[in-house]
């Protein structure tokens, strides 16, 4: 490694995270096809607990580059930040397509689902219910971790834990609701075009709610061993940026699919 460079750029050591988690990710692959069609999900399992170690490890190197290397410079948080950006912006279209898929079903029903929407014998969730308390509560979230991002920039370190360890707390009672909701769902993901289109969205939006949770988690820990600063803290703000993008992307599920599709 070269340590008497003079430019501002992170030009990266070797590392074998790469290559690892690329077979990882084959054998997760792998795993999918081996469980849809022998029925057993060994092999999945296995690439996960490979992808999440390999996560673990690498990000922990890049932590260790930000924090203690001083690898991060202004030019360097620059990339990071539009990398940030585009992956939200590609999360967009992503569930972009669901809403497609769900609008395009619902505002001309076929006759196999009777030409009506929801489809016959489809029995929905009330909006008022659950749903609603949801939405509250990641609403709620998204003014804890504002009022964190704040308290941070002004150095209030306590304000910045609590303020984070409510937003961790309500994403997972979020997902604790979510998860009780289908339990007690009166339909399943095999019922017509409703059933797929409505556990797709959900189900996936759930799964970003558990990531941006454990994004949170993890900046509630680096807060608590003094990672940040008010002038650096990109980790902070990718979090902030990644749980706004749930939330809104909420709303609109709420108003879509359980309000106006119900």
């Amino acid at each position: 490694m070269n340590l008497h460079k003079n430019h501002p750029f992170h030009l990266v050591d070797i590392s074998p995270w790469p290559l690892i988690g690329s077979l990882g990710a084959m054998t997760t692959m792998m795993g999918l096809i081996k469980w849809f069609h022998l029925y057993s999900s060994s092999l999945f399992i296995f690439g996960m607990m490979i992808n999440v170690l390999v996560m673990f490890q690498w990000w922990r190197d890049i932590t260790r580059e930000g924090t203690f290397q001083g690898l991060h410079t202004k030019n360097v948080t620059l990339g990071l930040r539009w990398g940030m950006i585009l992956f939200i912006t590609s999360e967009v279209l992503f569930f972009m397509s669901f809403f497609w898929a769900f609008f395009h079903s619902s505002l001309s029903p076929t006759i196999e689902i009777g030409m009506n929407w929801p489809p016959k014998g489809i029995e929905t969730f009330n909006p008022m219910e659950i749903p609603l308390l949801n939405t509250l509560i990641l609403l709620t979230s998204g003014l804890t971790v504002t009022w964190a991002h704040h308290s941070l920039m002004e150095n209030n370190y306590n304000q910045t834990i609590q303020g984070l360890m409510i937003s961790v707390i309500l994403g997972m009672y979020f997902t604790v609701l979510q998860a009780y909701e289908y339990l007690e769902a009166p339909f399943s993901m095999a019922d017509s075009i409703y059933g797929s289109s409505f556990f797709m969205a959900t189900g996936f939006h759930g799964l970003h709610v558990i990531i941006g949770t454990t994004f949170l988690f993890v900046c509630l820990m680096r807060h608590y061993f003094n990672h940040f600063s008010s002038i650096h803290h990109f980790g902070f703000e990718a979090a902030a940026w990644y749980w706004h993008f749930v939330d809104v992307v909420w709303l609109f599920l709420y108003i879509s699919i359980y309000w106006w599709g119900s």
